[in-house]
C-alpha cells in the first residue's frame, strides 16, 4: 500500500495513520476491527483530488490501545477529535465507514467545529441499534458477496483489534442511541447506500436523511456493505463530487 505512515500520540497512545494525495485533505474513519489498509483501493481513488488520510482508531490496525479503552462509542469519538487536533486536521470533511459512520456522526454531534462535511459509507447502528447477534447474521451473509481479496485484510485487522474488544464495541452500539443526536448535526451530509448491502437497512439512511438538514443520499446497485472496496470507483467519485459541490 502506498503513502506515509503518519504516527503521533494521543492520549498516552501511539495512534497510527496513512497520508497519501495531494489536495485538500479528507480523513477517513474505519468500521469496527477494521484498519486503515482494508481501504487502500477507495484511498488510491480519492487521493487523485485529495490528500487522504486513513486513520486507525486506537486498539485498530498500528494504533495503541488498552484492554480498557476503546470499549465504547464515546470512547473513539473522544479520541478521534483528538487525534484531528493534534494533527491540525480541525475543521476537514470526514468519511466515515460503518461504525465508523455512528462515530462521525457522534463527532458532529458532540464536537461540531471538528467536521466540515460528513460522508457516511453503510453506517451501521442508526437508528436501529441492532443486537450483536443480529450483526453477527448479517456479516455473515454479506461475508460471501465481498471481493475475495479482501478476506486476508480483514482477518488480519480482525485479529489485531481482537474479538474482546470488537464485541465489547457491538454491544455499546447495541445500547448507544445515536438517533437522538442526528438533529445535532449542521454540516452537509452526504448518504451512500449499497443496495445489495444485508447489513445495513435502505429505510435507516432515509431515516438520517430526515433527521439531518442538508443531505443527500446516493444509492449504489449492487453494492456490497464493504462498498469502498468493492465499488471504490463510485464511492471516490460520489465522494468527490459531493465536496466539490460543497467547496464552490
Amino acid at each position: 500500500m502506498r503513502g506515509t505512515p503518519v504516527f503521533c500520540t494521543v492520549n498516552g497512545l501511539r495512534t497510527h495513520a496513512r497520508r497519501l494525495g495531494q489536495g485538500a485533505p479528507l480523513v477517513l474513519v474505519p468500521g469496527l476491527g477494521c484498519a486503515a489498509w482494508m481501504y487502500h483501493r477507495v484511498a488510491h481513488e480519492l487521493a487523485r483530488e485529495r490528500t487522504v488520510y486513513l486513520y486507525d482508531p486506537p486498539g485498530h490496525g498500528l494504533s495503541e490501545g488498552r484492554p480498557d479503552f476503546p470499549v465504547c462509542i464515546e470512547h473513539l469519538t473522544d479520541h478521534l477529535a483528538a487525534w484531528l487536533a493534534a494533527m491540525n486536521l480541525r475543521g476537514m470533511p470526514v468519511f466515515g465507514h460503518s461504525l465508523g459512520g455512528e462515530v462521525m456522526f457522534d463527532l458532529a454531534a458532540r464536537y461540531p467545529t471538528f467536521p466540515s462535511a460528513l460522508i457516511a459509507c453503510a453506517p451501521t447502528g442508526i437508528p436501529e441499534n441492532p443486537s450483536v447477534r443480529v450483526q453477527f447474521l448479517r456479516l455473515l451473509l454479506d461475508l460471501p458477496r465481498e471481493r475475495l481479496g479482501l478476506l486476508l485484510p480483514g482477518l488480519r485487522a480482525y485479529t489485531r483489534c481482537g474479538p474482546r474488544r470488537m464485541y465489547r464495541l457491538a454491544r455499546d452500539q447495541e445500547a448507544h442511541m445515536t438517533g437522538p443526536l442526528l438533529g445535532r448535526v449542521e454540516v452537509p451530509t452526504l448518504l451512500l447506500d449499497g443496495l445489495a448491502d444485508p447489513v445495513v437497512q435502505s429505510w435507516t439512511l432515509w431515516e438520517i436523511h430526515e433527521a439531518i438538514p442538508h443531505t443527500v443520499i446516493r444509492q449504489i446497485p449492487g453494492a456490497t456493505h464493504a462498498m469502498a472496496d468493492s465499488f471504490p470507483c463510485t464511492v471516490a467519485q460520489y465522494t468527490l463530487d459531493f465536496l466539490n459541490l460543497m467547496e464552490r
